[in-house]
Order: structure tokens, then C-alpha cells, then sequence
């Protein structure tokens, strides 16, 4: 088999395991682990890391000669990935203190649950493993590669309305957010701490503040949501020109490329 149809198969393979497993028991692990700690977060937290084993099990069968952190992401500086995000989420906690109240409901388990395990997990499997593997180790370009994992993470987040104009909304800012963080995570070097802190300090202005009980926002959320799009854009496009490099997504890397390594594990 080529590599690039190897390194699908296991990818898909590996994600179906990892999503049917997580469907089917990841309430009754965090249940018995609660039952165990009593702290709901830390419960949450311990069975999303069990529930992501099929993945790093793929990894390993799709990259074998290097570390785990290496594979997806996590071994570049976590430092340059928050004070990156922290510039770019600015407009959202600035412009949030403006138009909306802060939040008496914000807790530790809303902290662990809807920050950290959101913002940490949801990238390294959609974004790190998903969208990684697939545009890092085959041919495949940027579209193809990514469009799966963003139409998976546009899809998670259908829970929060059952109306369908709010729905088809919140399916279209996710699905592009889920985008968007790929694209920073290629274009920042597979610096998966990029996305992370991104992921992580949206959720956090969101909960902070009295903005929407769900992602899609309204106006003004919008307002400032896009204001900080456009600056991770900016500040990306910047970030390259000063390194002097070309951006990783450009036209020849859309729909095929060559894989960005070589160690890939048919070669074992």
C-alpha cells in the first residue's frame, strides 16, 4: 500500500476507534472517576486522556521514529503559543468588559471542563492528530486534509441550539474556527500550543463574560470575534515575512503536496 493511502487508512481508522469508544463509554469512565476523586474536572480531564489512546496508538504506526510530542505538536514552546494568543484575544476581553456583564457562574469544573480539557483536547485530536497526520505525513493539501476534522468539530457543537437558523450558525463559526486553527497550527511550524491557547482563551472570554449560551454569539460578540481573527491573521502573515519563509498554505499546497517528513512508517 503507498504511504499517503496507509497513513489515511490508519488516521480515519484510528479516529473512528477513538469516536465510537468516546460515544459509547466516556460518560460511564468519567462517572466511575468522579465516583473515585469527587472533582468532577479533574474526572473529565483524566477520561478525555483515556479516551484519545487510539490515537496515540495511530500515531505511532504512522510515525514511529519519533517522540509522541514530536507527532503532534506539543514539543514546541507552549510560552510563544500563549503570549501569541494572548495578543490575539485581547479584543475579545476588551471589548467584552464594554458591552457585556462578567459571569457569577464560572467555576473550577467550568474552568477545567469548557477551558482547559476543551481547548487542550478537542485541538490535540482535530487539530494535532486529525488534521496532523493527514496534511504532515501524505500528499494530501490543505483542504482535503482539513476538511474533515472541521466539519467533525462543526458538528460537535450542534447540542447548543435546536433551532435551525442557530444551528446552520453555529455549525458555520465552528466549522470555520476548526479551519482557522489548522491553519495556524501548519503555518506556526505544527506548533500545536498555537491552537491550544487560542482554543483555550476564546472559551475562557466567552464563559467569562455574559456573551451567549452558545458559540454562535450575536452582534457585537461577532464584532470582537472577528476583530481577533483578523489579528491572528495579521500577526501570522507578519510572523512569516519576518522569518522570511513563504506561507505553508499557499497554491501549491491546497489540494496536493509533498509530505512535510520523511519518517514515515513504512519505512519501518
Amino acid at each position: 500500500m503507498k504511504p499517503t493511502a496507509r497513513v489515511i487508512l490508519i488516521t480515519l481508522l484510528s479516529f473512528a476507534v477513538y469516536f465510537t469508544l468516546d460515544e459509547l463509554f466516556f460518560r460511564t469512565v468519567r462517572k466511575w472517576f468522579f465516583e473515585l476523586t469527587g472533582q468532577f474536572g479533574i474526572s473529565h480531564i483524566i477520561t478525555y486522556a483515556i479516551s484519545g489512546i487510539p490515537l496515540y496508538i495511530g500515531t505511532y504506526f504512522i510515525v514511529a521514529r519519533t517522540s509522541a510530542s514530536e507527532r503532534l505538536g506539543l514539543d514546541k514552546s507552549p510560552l510563544k503559543g500563549f503570549l501569541f494568543a494572548l495578543i490575539c484575544t485581547l479584543p475579545l476581553f476588551i471589548g467584552f468588559s464594554f458591552v457585556f456583564n462578567l459571569t457569577s457562574e464560572v467555576d473550577l469544573d467550568t474552568i477545567l471542563v469548557s477551558i482547559v480539557a476543551a481547548g487542550f483536547f478537542e485541538e490535540l485530536f482535530f487539530r494535532g492528530f486529525l488534521f496532523g497526520m493527514l496534511y504532515k505525513y501524505t500528499r494530501l493539501g490543505f483542504i482535503p486534509a482539513v476538511f474533515l476534522g472541521a466539519l467533525f468539530f462543526g458538528l460537535i457543537h450542534l447540542y447548543q441550539s435546536t433551532e435551525f437558523a442557530e444551528l446552520l450558525g453555529i455549525f458555520l463559526i465552528t466549522f470555520l474556527g476548526g479551519i482557522l486553527f489548522a491553519w495556524t497550527y501548519a503555518e506556526w511550524n505544527y506548533n500545536l500550543w498555537i491552537p491550544v491557547f487560542l482554543h483555550m482563551l476564546m472559551n475562557l472570554s466567552w464563559e467569562l463574560f455574559s456573551v451567549s449560551d452558545n458559540a454562535l454569539g450575536d452582534l457585537y460578540a461577532n464584532i470582537f470575534r472577528f476583530t481577533s481573527i483578523g489579528l491572528i491573521i495579521l500577526l501570522t502573515i507578519l510572523y512569516k515575512k519576518k522569518k522570511g519563509e513563504k506561507l505553508q498554505i499557499n497554491k501549491t499546497s491546497i489540494w496536493l503536496k509533498q509530505p512535510y517528513s520523511p519518517t514515515f512508517s513504512s519505512e519501518i
